[in-house]
């Protein structure tokens, strides 16, 4: 039962999203209508869920190859994507995973169960064929849509292949080294003493080889070591918090770089965030870590009436909503949800919010502008735009850290407020 309740909770992780729900809500409302979910059915939920938004498109290529005409019937059609992935991208035994598929099928649509099995039996009996037709087509090929294939092919020449093939690994678990406490070095000797294979990457970050249950991670509950991507620890590194400053770390949630600024210096930090479900989340990784200098603040930061108190900020932390067109690998679903103007919009909502932010900094302080995306609207070119309008701002290298094995898509820019 444990395969087949996972199949059909998944399909319909597939149905949500192509009706415009992100993937994670989609999950969540599922657990939650299914509390009684197994760790195994949990996982292969998880894994079909993850696993068909990845490769959506070589899926959809190869089940629009053995059709005369489109499905008109969505939650079949996502039952039979569900199943093609379990067959073509996982080890699971065919006959079962058919056979469940069929039985499925048959519950949302009786009419369809034969036409359901010969589709999959004569995937199974044509499979090499069907997956060689994937690289005759671009978006099965990379499992992007074509507008995304152009856009990184236009404004990464050099990079668009790995970027892409980036998109595709499975994200790596990536700890911080809460630095008050350790470093990569003794960090490592906990993890083999737990068993658990790590490579440093850095003085105060390490990859598993393997990811763990987050409550198996020798010293988390306890504030050792925090669950960051390795290029979303360098907006601290950036940012360089000094000893007694006051910094705002805007749309903080879920708390990730607020700890990690806390760590790096002894500094006064204010964590505010719209969302009050998402700041508990920052408030509870500040108890974990030990961190009582922090407040939390629950407002819209463009709303300075809502939340300043009229004392202007040391730095400010401005990690800004965005498409997070660079964290593609531990969302995919993004892939399908983005559409081209989508960029240009958030750009806009940006601009707002960094041109109030700014307001509340002090003449000689500095703010960081981070994004999780790598599309140039909301990055480059919003820069660009931000120093055209504010003559007292300066900003000498932006980063832009594309995607590898290694770490997420990240965008910095530390700009400098003239004394």
């Amino acid at each position: 039962m444990t395969m087949a309740l996972a199949q059909k909770l998944a399909a319909d992780t597939i149905s949500a999203v192509a009706a415009g729900q992100n993937l994670q809500d989609a999950l969540e409302r599922i657990r939650a209508a299914h509390p009684g979910l197994s760790a195994q059915e949990n996982g292969a939920l998880q894994d079909i869920a993850y696993g068909c938004q990845r490769y959506l498109g070589s899926l959809k290529h190869m089940l629009a190859q053995m059709l005369k005409k489109p499905l008109d019937n969505r939650e079949v059609e996502s039952l039979l994507l569900a199943a093609l992935y379990q067959l073509h991208y996982t080890h699971n035994a065919p006959h079962a995973v058919v056979n469940e598929a069929v039985e499925a099928v048959a519950k949302a649509g009786g009419q369809y169960r034969p036409f359901a099995n010969a589709i999959l039996r004569r995937f199974l009996r044509e499979r090499e064929r069907l997956a060689a037709s994937c690289k005759r087509d671009d978006t099965a090929k990379y499992n992007l849509p074509r507008w995304w294939l152009d856009y990184l092919r236009n404004h990464y020449p050099k990079h668009w292949n790995n970027i892409v093939t980036a998109f595709l690994l499975h994200p790596p678990m990536t700890l911080r080294v809460n630095r008050r406490r350790g470093n990569a070095e003794s960090c490592l000797e906990q993890l083999a003493a737990a068993g658990i294979a790590a490579k440093a990457l850095g003085e105060y970050a390490v990859m598993l080889e393997t990811a763990v249950p987050v409550g198996s991670l020798p010293g988390f509950s306890d504030g050792l070591v925090s669950v960051q991507d390795f290029g979303a620890q360098q907006a601290a590194h950036i940012l360089q918090a000094q000893e007694g400053e006051r910094i705002l770390d805007a749309c903080a949630a879920p708390g990730g770089k607020t700890g990690h600024i806390l760590e790096t210096a002894n500094c006064e930090v204010t964590a505010l965030d719209i969302d009050q479900g998402r700041l508990k989340k920052v408030a509870d990784n500040l108890s974990r870590l030990g961190f009582q200098t922090a407040s939390t603040v629950c407002a819209d930061a463009r709303d300075l009436a809502a939340w300043y108190d009229g004392r202007p900020f040391d730095a400010v932390l401005a990690d800004v909503p965005c498409t997070a067109s660079g964290v593609v690998r531990r969302n995919p679903d993004i892939k399908w949800l983005r559409r081209p103007d989508d960029a240009r919009k958030t750009a806009r909502q940006q601009e707002k919010l960094l041109d109030t932010l700014w307001t509340v900094l002090r003449p000689g302080g500095r703010m960081l502008f981070a994004t999780c995306s790598i599309f140039t609207e909301e990055n480059d070119i919003q820069l660009q735009n931000f120093l055209r309008r504010h003559a007292d701002a300066s900003c000498a290298e932006p980063q832009t850290l594309l995607p590898t094995p290694k770490q997420d898509g990240f965008f910095y820019a530390l700009i400098r407020k003239q004394p």
